[in-house]
């Protein structure tokens, strides 16, 4: 099961770089900008079409200002499908001086122990029931 779940992590190649537009008003939580274009048929002109994304940031090691990389990732929460992979250019406090990013191997292994203790608790609570 474990080597599945790293196996499709490990598939996803589709990584976005953004700036960082907000950080430090939701806990583990930071809202990123990524750029984009959209086409006006009628006009014959693109404009700027931004998008924002909802970022899971393990050890709230972002500030406002940031360029970072980021990848899809297991839902954390009702919107937040992204995570971050990597500082590309910090802003103000030096990325050596913040609180380091998980790689994907110690996401994968946190997860994997979430989901062993829920396994655990669960058949501890269905052996409750029964008896």
């Amino acid at each position: 099961m474990s080597s599945q779940v790293a196996k499709a992590a490990r598939r996803v190649t589709h990584e976005l770089h953004g700036i960082v537009v907000s950080a430090g008003l939701m806990q583990k939580t930071v809202k990123v900008r990524v750029g984009g274009q959209r086409w006006n048929k009628i006009i014959n002109k693109w404009f700027a079409d931004p998008k924002h994304y909802l970022v899971h940031d393990p050890n709230s090691s972002l500030r406002t200002g940031d360029v970072v990389s980021i990848v899809p990732g297991w839902p954390t929460s009702k919107h937040k499908r992204h995570v971050v992979k990597k500082i590309i250019a910090p802003y103000g406090t030096p990325a050596e001086e913040r609180p380091p990013i998980p790689t994907l191997e110690e996401r994968i292994a946190e997860r994997e122990a979430q989901q062993a203790a829920k396994r655990e608790r669960r058949a501890r609570n269905e052996g409750e029931q029964k008896e």
